[in-house]
């Protein structure tokens, strides 16, 4: 496996579709709530809450003052929109909110978007979380990096509840020490809502694959070794406030 391969993979990778606010709707939630700070336009997300009639998601990444060079900080202010029936923005209205200070740091591993994840996780009756991913890649050649972490938010009324922080889904990481040798490992996730439950909301499953490539000069040639993938599953159980990996059920 070459370092191009690795680097396009990672490309690839964080690449996700990205929700761009061309509606002007997170531009009009940040004059309202904050006229005073400055919005992350790039990073900053709306979307319609698929399968929820007229909500839209919309998220706020605002930078917070650094004196580190190349260290960025953010609060987050996560918004669940009511539109109005024509879709007319300007008339829109904040149904659910939580605003998360200091909750996105960006150093050697660089933020590179903010995706809503709109799966449908119905937790129980009348109960359904949207998800927030967060995708991040390191700039280094010799030790590439790349992740991708899911929160999961329930609306409670005028208050968004975070239920999971930042679970990792993605991962991928490499480490060379020339133009052959080295290793890459691979890790995946997808996240399903299970039968049973817990104080009121169903469990959740992480079933997760893990790949490993060994890369070494051979006879003048770079041969790459490929192991065989491993499985691993994972219960999270809700405990009246957020969601718990649950006893006896770590990865293998």
């Amino acid at each position: 496996m070459s370092r191009i391969w690795i680097a396009c993979l990672l490309m690839f990778s964080g690449a996700g579709a990205h929700a761009a606010c061309d509606t002007g709707l997170a531009e009009r939630m940040h004059a309202k709530l904050h006229p005073d700070r400055t919005l992350d336009h790039e990073r900053a997300v709306c979307q319609p809450w698929r399968g929820v009639k007229d909500r839209s998601i919309v998220v706020l990444p605002l930078p917070l003052p650094s004196s580190v060079s190349g260290f960025k900080r953010y609060d987050l202010d996560v918004l669940v929109v009511q539109l109005a029936d024509n879709g007319n923005s300007e008339r829109a209205a904040i149904v659910s909110r939580l605003y998360e200070p200091d909750a996105l740091r960006e150093y050697d591993v660089r933020i590179q978007a903010i995706k809503v994840d709109t799966t449908r996780y119905v937790l129980a009756e009348d109960v359904r979380a949207f998800g927030l991913r967060i995708a991040r890649q390191s700039v280094s050649q010799a030790n590439p990096y790349a992740n991708e972490t899911l929160s999961l938010y329930v609306p409670q009324g005028p208050k968004l509840a975070k239920v999971i922080d930042g679970l990792e889904m993605v991962l991928e990481r490499g480490e060379w020490g020339d133009s052959c040798t080295g290793s890459f490992e691979t890790v995946r996730g997808s996240l399903a809502v299970a039968r049973a439950s817990g104080k009121g909301y169903a469990d959740l499953q992480l079933r997760q694959s893990r790949s490993e490539s060994l890369s070494s000069a051979q006879g003048g040639q770079c041969i790459t070794d490929e192991r065989p993938a491993t499985f691993a599953t994972q219960t999270f159980r809700y405990d009246g406030s957020a969601y718990r990996a649950a006893k006896g059920s770590t990865p293998d």
